[in-house]
């Protein structure tokens, strides 16, 4: 099998949780989205990492999602938000949409990630700001801490879990 990691990383967080990805593999290559082969088609299982803006894959990767097709994926996110909260669930529905033709969704992985320090001051500024406020601020001070050796152990047993699942999926497909 076959697997190949591409991220996109501002401010680290999903570089690290890539690498516990590509090291849990140990199958694996691993590539910035910018440096990532053109040609995709030799790989077994592709897993695709960004960070958020505005509750959507960033600008540059959300180019490069378009450019995949026929491949079985693994989508993996950072973000300021909890894991499993509405905005980071419905990242992964605009990430998927954003997929080319035939492509197969293995997994998902989520991980809470630190805020670039900038993003944070403008979201001060904002009077009314629906993100900001008392729980904003406690927020944002928590994901400062991520991702943290729990999330990369996490990261690790996702990953372990999408090999086993993709390996159940083609004997599956093999047989029917």
């Amino acid at each position: 099998m076959k697997n190949i990691v591409i991220y996109s990383s501002t401010t680290g967080n999903t570089k690290k949780i890539a690498e516990k990805i590509f090291e849990t593999l140990g199958d694996a290559e691993i590539f910035s989205w910018q440096n990532a082969p053109k040609d995709l088609s030799e790989y077994d299982l592709i897993f695709l990492g960004y960070w958020l803006k505005r509750g959507a894959p960033d600008p540059g990767f959300t180019k490069f999602l378009q450019t995949i097709h026929d491949a079985k994926v693994v989508l993996f996110q950072t973000h300021g938000t909890e894991k499993n909260s509405e905005h980071a669930v419905t990242a992964f529905a605009r990430a998927a949409c954003l997929l080319g033709e035939n492509c197969k969704i293995i997994g998902t992985f989520g991980c809470t990630g630190k805020i670039n320090p900038k993003m944070i001051e403008h979201r001060k500024n904002i009077p009314n700001d629906p993100h900001g406020g008392e729980k904003g601020f406690e927020r944002w001070k928590n994901a400062e801490n991520h991702p943290d050796e729990k999330d990369l152990k996490d990261a690790a047993e996702f990953a372990e879990k999408m090999k086993i699942k993709f390996q159940r999926i083609a004997e599956y497909e093999k047989n029917f």
